[in-house]
Formats: structure tokens, C-alpha cells, sequence
């Protein structure tokens, strides 16, 4: 019996220009929008390479992350999908690929060292002091439970 094997890519999803406010995603319409940006760029037979296996399994609005797994042969169509992709319903977006592992684990442990450093910029940005307790630490708590929960 042969193991389905994955890669998970890590992806920061921002609007453009940063400063702009745009509703909330969710991870139906990022799969969404990478099914039309993959049938745009590669045709019929790029969307059939990563259909069956691409899922958005983790997106978090706060530091606009995602978490997307697709078969490993066809990750590098699915990167180059999510370079490619400009607009998530009809808004500007701008997507960049933070990491790309072999296991759900290393992609856990990067999406959490994300977090925290994006927490830490916007709490440097307010001049706040490291030890603060906010709302981004609660953020931090609760996404960190939902990101170490994930299975594959």
C-alpha cells in the first residue's frame, strides 16, 4: 500500500494596498479563488492536477495566514496558482508563499512562529510593551489551540 503524500504551503494573504479593508475570507472562498486562478493560468489540466487533493485547511483573519495542503506532485502548480492569483472576490489581493513542508507538523510550527511575530509587529507598531495582555493574546492562545488541533 503506497502513503498519500502531501505538502503543506503556508501562505500570507494581504490586500492591496495593506491598509485596506476588505471583509473577512474564508477558506471556502481562497479554495475558490485558487481553482479559478489555477483554470486561468494552466487550463483544464492544472485544475485536474490539483483537484482531488487541494484543501485550505487553516486561515486566520487577524494575520491574514493560511494553511493549504495539496498532493506533493502537484505543489508546485498549486504555488504557482497562489503567485499568480490577484483578485478573492473581486478584491485586490496579494499572496506569498511563507513556507512548504512535508508534514502537517512543520507547517504547525512555522504557522504558530508566524503568528507571534506578526502579533509582535503589530504590538511594536503601537508601542505597546512585549508583556501586554490584549486581545492579540487571546489570539494568540486561541490560534495556536486551532493550529496544533489541525490533522491531516
Amino acid at each position: 500500500m503506497v502513503r498519500f503524500k502531501n505538502r503543506w504551503l503556508l501562505v500570507e494573504i494581504t490586500p492591496v494596498p495593506s491598509d485596506a479593508s476588505f471583509p473577512d475570507l474564508n477558506p471556502s472562498q481562497i479554495w475558490l479563488a485558487l481553482k479559478l486562478a489555477a483554470l486561468a493560468h494552466f487550463g483544464d489540466a492544472g485544475w485536474g492536477a490539483l483537484a482531488s487533493s487541494l484543501t485550505v485547511k487553516y486561515y486566520a483573519p487577524l494575520t491574514r495566514l493560511a494553511i493549504i495542503r495539496v498532493a506533493r506532485d502537484a505543489h508546485r502548480e498549486a504555488w504557482a496558482a497562489l503567485t499568480l492569483l490577484r483578485a478573492i472576490d473581486g478584491n485586490p489581493y496579494r499572496t506569498r508563499v511563507v513556507h512548504v513542508s512535508g508534514t502537517i507538523k512543520h507547517a504547525q510550527l512555522a504557522a504558530i512562529e508566524h503568528n507571534r511575530i506578526a502579533i509582535a509587529t503589530f504590538r511594536a507598531r503601537a508601542n505597546t510593551p512585549a508583556a501586554y495582555h490584549d486581545s492579540h493574546t487571546t489570539f494568540l492562545t486561541q490560534s495556536t489551540r486551532e493550529i496544533e488541533a489541525m490533522r491531516d
